[in-house]
């Protein structure tokens, strides 16, 4: 079972450091601990950032904070049964 609230606070702190607003993936890079190859685990979801870049739409860029960039990444999980 995913803990979504898990998952948000695990994305929150990976992305928060990005330099906002963003206009593209590439410019959350910078700002992941381990770059392309942090991992994001809850339950039975496993995935890298690398992975969420390539299930997820082109999203809504731009975003202009944390918490909407992460709401959509959650969203879009979420319509994709994935979480």
């Amino acid at each position: 079972m995913v803990d979504k609230e898990d998952l948000r606070e695990q994305f929150t702190d990976a992305f928060e450091g990005a330099d906002y607003p963003i206009n593209s993936p590439m410019d959350l890079v910078p700002a992941l601990p381990s770059g392309p190859s942090t991992k994001f685990e809850s339950g039975d979801f496993s995935m890298t950032a690398m992975e969420l870049n390539t299930k997820l739409g082109s999203g809504e860029f731009p975003y202009e904070d944390v918490e909407s960039f992460v709401d959509d990444v959650l969203r879009q999980l979420e319509e994709q049964d994935l979480v």
